[in-house]
């Protein structure tokens, strides 16, 4: 059920965001996507800072150290290169070009790009990973359930801004998540607070690069970068 009720709060934020944005000109639209950028940017920041800084020291003295920093520079390079071996921005592309024509939305060029962005944004990060195995194992949606009311936001006000391909986000949310229930007391053993926590780090680092791509010409392939969060979670395990 968490999965459903994910999904179909995107859809909500989605169609919500669209019947917005229509009533808005290029420059609200334009204010709106850059504030939807720094956002994104911020969340992923906040997220990966909280993973990376510590405070250590005692008797008064205290210093800010960091933590994990192998971890990050390997397994985004690494992940990189698989990701482009395995082209994974190209076939998510051209599963968005076959999702315009079959939706109708031929004529619309930002499709494609506010649907591989949306997609991104909502499936990253450790809340789907942890509220499906919950859901799987101990039919409890509670954790999905407050994802889904936050990407209902995150949808909303990207469809205002990107285009209804942010709408169809919910194709990939719910396959990704929907396989993670199913398989729930398969994987449960290796999701562990490390893996987690590493997950959860690196997906931070995705979320602040998709924000990046917001604001400055895209440079950023992210969705080649995703095979980072499963080297993260192998890392983990050593």
């Amino acid at each position: 059920m968490g999965t459903l009720i994910n999904a179909g709060l995107i859809v909500l934020g989605g169609l919500l965001g669209t019947l917005l944005g229509k009533k808005l000109n290029s420059q609200f639209q334009n204010t709106l996507m850059l504030a939807n950028a720094v956002a994104v940017l911020f969340i992923g920041l906040g997220g990966a800072l909280s993973k990376m800084l510590a405070v250590s020291g005692t008797g008064g003295s205290f210093a800010l150290e960091t933590r994990g920093t192998m971890m990050v520079i390997i397994s985004l390079a690494a992940g990189a290169v698989i990701g482009e071996l395995l082209k994974i921005e190209d076939r998510i592309r051209q599963f968005g070009e076959w999702l315009k024509i079959r939706t109708g939305n031929a004529r619309d060029a930002s499709f494609v790009n506010a649907f591989v962005t949306a997609s991104l944004t909502v499936c990253v990060g450790a809340m789907a990973v942890i509220g499906s195995i919950q859901d799987g194992i101990q039919g409890d949606p509670s954790i999905l359930i407050a994802k889904g009311i936050l990407d209902f936001v995150i949808i909303l006000v990207m469809a205002s801004s990107l285009g209804k391909g942010a709408l169809f986000s919910f194709i990939p949310v719910a396959a990704f998540q929907g396989g993670i229930t199913l398989l729930a007391k398969a994987i449960s053993p290796y999701v562990t607070d490390a893996a987690m926590n590493n997950l959860s780090y690196i997906g931070s680092i995705l979320i602040f690069c998709v924000g990046v791509n917001l604001i400055w010409p895209k440079k950023i392939k992210v969705a080649n970068m995703l095979p980072a969060l499963v080297i993260a979670v192998v890392w983990s395990l050593f």
